[in-house]
């Protein structure tokens, strides 16, 4: 499992309901694996043996899991209830007409985002027009502290939560231009405050930059963030300071369907 699979993984939670817990121990586990044997679920996760073939059995049967030639993989039903929980995220379809209108005004392709317990996460995406794409897609999380998303979700964090996202201070490095200190990262956080906006410097991808901006509800808790991403013949520097402009625009109009 990779580094930036590992950042993205939920922390352990525990109820009290058991099977719950291995449950999506399980499901965790495998939406950050390319399947996975019995043994390897039983093994990693700590399980023990005779419960668990029985939950694989029963997810098997409700369509949470598939078993294909002995390894495991997640279920398409987990597919339906993720589009369908999608359908009912009501700032998706009111963040559609300003995504629309920010992508007609740049022409690069445009991310709406959320943080999902401890990993910011696509939830609306439009491509551009142009012949060079960016692969991303709905439902791609991403890391904090390298992404525009995740760091203009997280610059407006109290000190605590951010603690909490990020205990180390050694941060995983994706690229060349990786923050990879939690100390300049909170510099960082402390600039994207002050001029309200995120940059990813080809920090999280090689060649690829992002300008990210929060979305503030009623109480002006960060709610979301509004991204444009791509390539440097896309985003060339003398255009950063107008396009920064247009996506807090964007932002602040979308803050404002929220109130």
């Amino acid at each position: 499992m990779n580094q930036k699979i590992n950042l993205r993984m939920n922390k352990d939670i525990t109820t009290p309901v058991p099977a719950l817990d291995k449950t999506v121990k399980i499901c965790d586990y495998l939406f950050n694996s390319p399947g996975a044997t019995f043994s390897q679920i039983q093994q990693d996760l700590g399980l023990p043996k005779s419960s668990t073939s029985s939950l694989l059995n029963a997810l098997v049967d409700h369509h949470l899991l598939r078993l294909e030639k002995g390894r495991f993989f997640l279920g398409l039903k987990l597919y339906e209830w993720g589009n369908r929980s999608l359908e009912q995220f009501d700032i998706r379809n009111v963040a559609l007409p300003v995504l629309e209108k920010l992508r007609e005004q740049t022409d690069l392709t445009c991310h709406l985002g959320i943080l999902d317990e401890v990993a910011p996460i696509y939830v609306l995406k439009l491509e551009n027009t142009q012949p060079i794409g960016i692969r991303t897609w709905v439902g791609k999380k991403l890391p904090l502290h390298s992404s525009g998303v995740g760091k203009a979700l997280c610059a407006w964090l109290p000190a605590e939560k951010i603690d909490q996202l990020l205990p180390e201070e050694r941060l995983p490095s994706f690229t060349a231009t990786t923050i990879t200190s939690k100390t300049l990262l909170m510099q960082e956080f402390a600039r994207i405050r002050e001029q309200g906006w995120a940059f990813d410097n080809a920090e999280d991808s090689p060649g690829i930059y992002c300008i990210a901006a929060p979305v503030f509800n009623r109480s002006r808790e960060v709610i979301a963030a509004v991204s444009i991403s791509g390539v440097e013949l896309q985003m060339p520097k003398d255009r950063i300071p107008r396009y920064s402009v247009l996506v807090r625009e964007a932002c602040q109009a979308l803050s404002a369907k929220l109130v």
